[in-house]
């Protein structure tokens, strides 16, 4: 299950990166320090003896997480402006 909530979210941020600007770098940003956020904590609970149930719940809660911010987004197409002439 938790391979296709990641996928999702996959999907989901790729949509939210190929329409560039602002948003589309903050969520470069946020990706990069989220995973490096998440590896850090998992290498910890695994140096403090969790199992590997621990560290697929530490994962599925941060991809639930994703996938409920990343699908409140709006996708639609962004507004054309007019040229004046």
């Amino acid at each position: 299950m938790l391979a296709v909530d990641a996928n999702r979210v996959i999907g989901l941020r790729l949509a939210k990166l190929m329409r560039g600007g602002k948003s589309a770098q903050r969520e470069a940003a946020l990706m990069v320090t989220e995973k490096m956020a998440a590896a850090i904590e998992a290498g910890g609970k695994l140096m403090s003896g969790a199992s590997s149930d621990d560290i697929v719940r530490l994962y599925r809660r941060r991809v639930a997480s994703n996938a409920k911010r990343l699908s409140k987004l709006k996708l639609s197409a962004p507004s054309k402006r007019r040229r004046r002439k």
